[in-house]
């Protein structure tokens, strides 16, 4: 069956399609009527949805990560496109659908990311963090394969932890050829591990999906259960101190303020490089996800996550003289 995908849908077009229904509430109009907000999905991005003046019925009949049949119009609503929902039913057996085909997931297979790690732990030539960082990888291995990296925002599709893991190693392994000088076993371990713990923050099935934060990670965070976790292992495994106060403090500072969650800011230069290389992953990934689906030498809509900014993608192309 052929599905149409959201970043094809043409504002001020009726359509009928299938989706992903990523986030649903209910809500009320200062007229205090009743409306559905939804949040639609699919491989290719996400949409805003309403259905205006809803019965109690729709309220019960609609859960997150289920999939929809909506017949509806597409509009504008300030700058966005939103689609104004006519009709809408849960998807049957008999529609054909497999919910993989709308679940967006990382550019690469998790057993190829995975493999591409432990190369990576393989460098490690510290015994005592090779050690501390190869047990809390084997005893997350399970969950790294599907989870993303948040429930929303960068990576958050099926992998995308092991995948934002992945290409934060390989901005590190370049970094660590320019600063020949830094401890590159010290920047590999805080790279692995910084975010880790995000299996034990958020409660996420198979298909990569976010469905609530645990009632540890909400007391506490992926910060504190990361360095936790690390303490917990370093002791079981005898490894020296000082390495579990060394890696410890990269997870501890890598969101660098403390109203981000980290109360120290770096105190060694592997943990500033981690901050850093943390921020440039995260903001590419969303700069990428928000110019893919636009034509050059357009703007993106504003990007709350990117400070409320519009991105630009450059009609310049590498076959063209730059005057």
């Amino acid at each position: 069956m052929y599905v149409q995908e959201i970043k094809d849908l043409p504002a001020g077009k009726s359509i009928t399609g299938f989706f992903l229904l990523k986030a649903i509430n209910c809500k009320t109009t200062q007229n205090n009527a009743k409306y559905l907000d939804i949040i639609l999905g699919d491989k290719t991005g996400e949409l805003n949805a309403k259905l205006w003046d809803c019965s109690d019925d729709d309220e019960s009949s609609y859960s997150e990560q289920m999939l929809v049949k909506i017949k509806g119009t597409i509009g504008l609503w300030q700058g966005r496109q939103q689609l104004k929902i006519d009709k809408i039913r849960p998807a049957q057996a008999e529609d054909g659908l497999d919910i993989e085909d709308f679940i967006p997931v990382a550019p690469e297979k998790p057993e190829v990311m995975f493999e591409r790690v432990l190369q990576y732990i393989n460098e490690i030539r510290n015994k005592d963090i090779k050690a501390v960082v190869s047990q809390v990888v084997e005893e997350t291995k399970e969950k790294l394969m599907f989870y993303p990296a948040a429930k929303q925002n960068h990576h958050s599709v099926q992998g995308g932890l092991l995948y934002h893991i992945l290409t934060m190693l390989t901005v590190g392994e370049k970094l660590s050829e320019i600063y020949a000088w830094i401890n590159r076993d010290l920047l590999y371990g805080g790279i692995i591990l910084h975010d880790i713990a995000k299996v034990d923050e958020m409660d996420a099935g198979p298909l990569g999906m976010v469905s609530d934060y645990s009632v540890e990670g909400q007391l506490l965070g992926h910060i504190v259960q990361g360095i936790k976790r690390i303490d917990r292992t370093a002791r079981k495994l005898g490894v020296a101190e000082e390495v579990s106060l060394l890696l410890q403090h990269m997870v501890l500072s890598h969101h660098y303020e403390p109203e981000f969650g980290s109360p120290k800011r770096p105190m060694i230069p592997e943990a500033e490089l981690l901050h850093y290389i943390d921020i440039i992953d995260a903001r590419m990934y969303d700069m990428a996800k928000n110019l893919e689906n636009i034509s050059r030498k357009e703007f993106s809509d504003r990007v709350w996550v990117l400070h409320n900014r519009r991105i630009y993608k450059s009609g310049v192309g590498a076959d063209e003289d730059v005057k």
